[in-house]
């Protein structure tokens, strides 16, 4: 209902100062009856270690990807982002968007050097938004709180990236979609999957069936897992970013953060 209210101030159809007008707006039934959507792309700057941990335990530096939940994709061109941290920036100086905030444990120097080359990308989500829409912009606007300008100011240079470069994004079942991807999965560069907020929707024999598809694909080598679950029973205030890599390595938590990106605290 919320995000149905913002959605017609954003339009100009609606005041936040005269919610009985908006409340009786014939267009907020539909609005309001729209799945939640939202798309952090500051979550970025809390993956972006975790890939380049993969590079320096693995020695790959060509990246296939396979983002979970996409959503609108902002998160599938992490490596098209500029990054501030304690030792150092990452990206290009070029870049539409920069991304920092609060390092807790700071990120190592020495993984900051690392330069890994995405070849190919792809999302899957069940009601992907198509942000080269006013509508499809407005929705994932509308789901950002009034007054986070800050948070708006983001999401509005990430969508000018998305437009720049869209990348693909599958509508469907992450766990009927998956099988296919990775049955797709070329053998000559490392496919890396990732997911930040989605297997949270999942229930019990979804997560574990994306578990075993991993497990059977990871069988063949050159495959990795980077995500977020709690990094321990217990805790609810913040997640663990996880790796695990196929054949044969264990799921670890490289640090853990806030869950919207803006703090991090690196483990290694």
């Amino acid at each position: 209902m919320l995000g149905g209210l913002h959605a017609l101030v954003l339009a100009c159809r609606a005041s936040w100062d005269e919610l009985d007008a908006a409340l009786a707006d014939d267009e907020l039934p539909r609005l309001a009856a729209r799945a939640v959507q939202t798309n952090e792309v500051r979550r970025s700057w809390a993956l972006l270690p975790c890939f380049l941990e993969l590079v320096r335990s693995t020695g790959e530096t060509t990246f296939d990807l396979i983002e979970l939940g996409s959503s609108a994709g902002f998160n599938l061109l992490w490596d098209r982002y500029r990054y501030r941290y304690q030792a150092g920036r990452w990206g290009p100086p070029d870049a539409l968007l920069e991304l920092d905030g609060e390092e807790r444990a700071p990120v190592p120097a020495e993984l900051l050097s690392l330069t890994p080359r995405v070849r190919r990308r792809v999302g899957v989500d069940l009601d992907p938004v198509d942000v080269s829409t006013d509508e499809g912009a407005r929705r994932l606007r509308s789901f950002v709180w009034p007054e986070q300008e800050e948070r708006m100011e983001r999401l509005d240079r990430a969508l000018a990236a998305v437009r720049r470069e869209p990348p693909p994004i599958v509508r469907g079942d992450l766990v009927e979609v998956l099988p296919r991807l990775l049955a797709e999965r070329a053998s000559d560069a490392l496919t890396v999957v990732f997911q930040t907020a989605v297997l949270g929707y999942l229930d019990g024999a979804g997560w574990v069936r994306v578990r075993e598809l991993l497990a059977e694909s990871g069988r063949d080598g050159r495959l990795a897992f980077v995500w977020t679950a709690r990094p321990a029973e217990g805790v609810h205030d913040h997640w663990g970013l996880w790796l695990q890599t196929w054949p044969g390595g264990e799921p670890r938590v490289v640090a853990n953060g806030d869950f919207h990106g803006a703090w991090l605290e690196w483990l290694g």
